[in-house]
């Protein structure tokens, strides 16, 4: 198989969502997360969603990319070969329950990859008001499928900045991920793929068994980094990213590492990683951005 970056730009159906409560509690409660944040209604300044949460709104247009596309003659077919590969998150503010999303997406960069395409879709949610809550670059490889040209978008899409060679502090924690937890995640998120709750459709995809969700294992990096480098609040993380480079077969351990911190006037930037079973990375190039730095 084949594809074009000539479909590089094209528009991506939009979608609208309302927010529950249900929603957001459920995800944080998927990942094991009880910042009071997240659950606490009689708080005066009300529930706000975790970050990640902005993945499950997501995808509802990406689960269903093939009705969303708005071109007659993209190759739908490519879609069976894609994997999720990359994740980058700019949030701008909180989701709330009672908030009316609008998605706005569009095929940010089309590239040549050794293992096939890559694919970068680019998506802008807004509430009600108006006001933008988060921006998401979404990239997929498309296994085996061929990009015939050179490839178009790369320049349009975010940078992380370089990690420094020695950072003002360290820390690793081990999540043990328990047996259940894919289909705990698939259900409380609504992220639905049958390669993480169908054993039969994961051993015909080739894989060894059941896959927590790369956005899960994302989920509980963004949880530590909060807790630990944002005093639990979790309105000062503006940005989040990382390649998925590994599996996770439940159940199995996890262990979220803080490799470097590097502190700015304003907001600190934090690079780590995540292993898996036999220290094997899971999670490459983990970044973060965190709101308040030097005094």
């Amino acid at each position: 198989m084949k594809i074009s970056s000539k479909y590089t730009g094209l528009n991506i159906r939009e979608h609208r969502m309302i927010v529950s409560w249900r929603d957001s509690m459920n995800y944080a409660a998927a990942v094991d997360d009880n910042n009071e944040q997240y659950f606490d209604d009689l708080r005066p300044a009300g529930l706000i969603a975790p970050p990640m949460f902005s993945v499950a709104a997501t995808w509802r247009v990406v689960g269903r990319l093939a009705e969303n596309i708005e071109a007659n003659d993209f190759p739908l077919e490519v879609f069976h070969t894609q994997v999720h590969y990359s994740e980058w998150l700019e949030f701008h503010a909180p989701v709330r329950p009672g908030d009316e999303l609008t998605i706005k997406g569009v095929v940010a960069a089309i590239l040549p990859h050794r293992a096939g395409t890559h694919i970068v879709l680019r998506f802008e949610a807004h509430n009600q008001c108006g006001t933008p809550v988060y921006t998401e670059y979404f990239g997929g490889i498309m296994r085996g499928v061929e990009c015939e040209d050179g490839g178009a978008g790369a320049e349009t899409l975010p940078a992380m900045p370089a990690m420094p060679a020695a950072g003002t502090s360290q820390w690793e924690q081990s999540i043990p991920i328990d047996a259940l937890r894919a289909h705990i995640y698939d259900g409380c998120t609504d992220i639905h793929f049958p390669i993480h709750t169908s054993r039969k459709s994961a051993h015909q995809a080739g894989l060894p068994g059941l896959l927590l969700q790369g956005t899960a294992t994302l989920a509980y990096a963004a949880r530590e980094l909060v807790n630990r480098n944002a005093e639990r609040d979790p309105t000062r993380l503006q940005v989040l990213g990382c390649r998925f480079t590994g599996m996770v077969l439940p159940p199995a351990g996890i262990t979220v590492r803080l490799l470097s911190a590097d502190d700015k006037e304003s907001y600190t930037d934090l690079f780590f990683d995540v292993l898996g079973d036999e220290d094997k990375v899971v999670i490459e190039d983990g970044y973060a951005r965190i709101s308040g730095g030097r005094l």
